[in-house]
């Protein structure tokens, strides 16, 4: 490859202009407002009696009525009223493919059904979650009249605490505004931070930094909570409507801050082994997805189907959809003459590339959206096991490989959520981690320096992020951004049970430049991540205005690539 070159260890300043200044690093601060945690749903908030006051519940990755604290908690604290809402806020909804896009808005119809049958509703908003929140809050203080009250006391604004950099970043600006905000008659508001928990964990700051110290705590799993009963919804809103995936496409398009952006995430679309076959990305045509009815190309919910498509394994639906399709999985050394549950066992045989990644390939999209809990998804399959053996669980493993493939996967995610949310404990050093979430997988990364030109440092194997600790500050000091990356399945990012490729690695990367450093980087590989790096300068040029390449490593196995698979 051409661009394959060797230099020494240290690093120069790059003389490049900036692309984009507004991707700085900023420490997340939570204003004055009170950020109250729900270790457990049957918390009353503060204690209080709450009947003249509004919870206002901002769901974002929290879709689903079933295991949901914040709704357990509000309504057992009898809150006069309980206003859901969703934001179609372009932080959250960028992150997401066109797949994932399309099983929101099918999780937000049921959510809403299912709230509407209970005799409330889901308020549906586009925006700045700031703003919305702030006009929210202040409209129902002014029109207090509306929900029966003389007066407010106060506006409690529900919302799941988040592990990802940004999204702390957003939570943390909405929290900022409503601690600014002035409200007539007297009324307040705070910002009520929850969790549904998987473990009792008292103190994170002395969780085990390693899996096998973490299994010798046999922490048994919370169980998960019944649907509550809520407060009936007799008053008239604007409530919105949930936009067809068209629309939210182009919704999407519109709220892009920079020209450029369309474009870089058009070539995301574009997988590696598309761009190798045909040569070169402007070769390649891209995906039309403006187009009336596009969409239906996409989504072929044939009837009684519990997945997205014909062709896909991914499970969509709400949350009764992804429970019906969880039962047919577990179930499937059974014999079934429902069609639905059929075409379950086939997806999950068409999945599983490796012994249980059946699972993840299956569920783990309707997992990061929350309309499953993981918790609800080990109580199912404990509940199966136990079925399945008189009420007993073996101590030498589960009867069913799906059991154990389903048990297993939460039990994972769980463990790299608990990670990422200890990171946050020591957010006060000065290389503190930040969280990426890519296909749905976490992600570490860190990031210094204020201005200057973006370096990607990208780690060899057997290491991670921590490989350039002594390198980072120079650089920065420089003149220099610099981001350090650990690639999926090393360091402290997480593991999934899938196939890993070149190709894999360089399509995060190329990913990590477009979604968070937002503009072209000068990529610094060391050993196997000098290779990823070539790989992504030779296919995206577009992204790398230079590659350093140190102690370089090349094809995985020469004469036998993995990047074009068995095309």
């Amino acid at each position: 490859m051409a661009l394959l070159m060797w230099v020494p260890l240290s690093i120069p300043h790059f003389h490049s202009p900036s692309f984009i200044t507004s991707h700085k690093h900023k420490p997340l601060l939570l204003r004055s407002t009170i950020i109250t945690t729900l270790p457990k749903a049957s918390l009353n908030i503060n204690n209080q009696n709450h009947s003249n006051d509004v919870a206002l519940l901002w769901f974002k990755h929290d879709l689903r009525l079933d295991d949901h604290p914040a709704l357990v908690s509000s309504a057992a604290s009898q809150y006069h009223t309980i206003l859901p809402l969703y934001i179609f806020d372009h932080r959250i909804i960028s992150r997401f493919s066109d797949e994932t896009l399309e099983l929101v808005l099918l999780a937000l119809k049921d959510l809403k059904t299912c709230l509407q049958d209970r005799g409330s509703n889901l308020m549906i908003r586009y925006g700045d979650a700031e703003s919305i929140i702030s006009k929210i809050v202040s409209e129902v203080v002014v029109s207090c009249h509306k929900l029966g009250l003389k007066q407010i006391k106060s506006i409690d604004v529900f919302a799941e605490e988040e592990v990802e950099y940004n999204l702390r970043q957003m939570i943390g600006s909405v929290d900022e505004c409503l601690a600014n905000l002035s409200l007539s008659r007297g009324s307040s508001t705070q910002l009520v931070s929850w969790q549904t928990p998987f473990y009792d964990i008292e103190n994170l700051k002395k969780f085990p930094a390693f899996y096998s110290d973490f299994k010798k705590l046999n922490l048994t799993p919370t169980s998960p909570l019944a649907t509550p009963v809520l407060p009936h919804l007799d008053i008239t809103l604007d409530w919105g409507t949930i936009p067809t995936y068209d629309e939210l496409r182009k919704y999407s398009t519109s709220v892009n801050s920079y020209e450029s952006n369309e474009m870089w995430q058009s070539v995301k679309r574009i997988s590696a082994k598309s761009v190798l076959s045909k040569g070169r990305v402007n070769q390649i045509k891209m995906p039309n997805d403006f187009s009336e009815g596009s969409s239906k190309s996409r989504s072929v919910n044939l009837e009684n189907s519990v997945f997205l498509s014909r062709e896909g394994t991914v499970v969509g639906g709400g949350t009764s959809a992804v429970l019906n399709a969880l039962a047919a999985y577990l179930r499937d050394l059974e014999g079934t003459s429902r069609g639905d549950w059929q075409e379950v066992h086939e997806k999950l045989r068409k999945a599983e590339s490796r012994s249980g990644a059946s699972f993840g390939a299956l569920f783990r999209s309707a997992l990061s959206l929350g309309i499953l809990s993981r918790r609800r998804v080990y109580y199912e399959a404990i509940k199966y096991e136990k079925e399945r053996n008189a009420g007993f669980l073996s101590p030498f493993g589960y009867s069913a490989a799906t059991v154990a493939a389903a048990v297993d996967t939460v039990c994972i995610m769980e463990w790299y959520h608990l990670l990422a949310s200890k990171s946050h404990t020591n957010s006060g050093r000065t290389n503190s981690d930040h969280i990426w979430r890519w296909n749905e997988y976490l992600i570490r990364y860190t990031a210094l320096g204020q201005e200057g030109p973006a370096v990607l440092l990208v780690h060899g194997f057997g290491a991670f992020l921590e490989h350039y600790r002594d390198n980072m500050t120079p650089v920065a000091d420089g003149g220099n951004r610099v981001w350090a990356i650990t690639l999926l399945g090393f360091g402290k990012s997480e593991k999934p049970n899938v196939v890993y490729t070149e190709l894999m690695w360089a399509e995060m990367l190329r990913d990590f430049i477009i979604d968070v450093v937002g503009e072209p980087v000068h990529l610094v590989g060391n050993s196997i991540g000098g290779y990823f790096a070539a790989i992504v300068a030779g296919l995206w040029p577009s992204l790398a205005r230079s590659i350093v390449l140190i102690n370089t490593a090349g094809s995985v196995i020469p004469g036998n690539p993995s990047v074009l698979g068995n095309e």
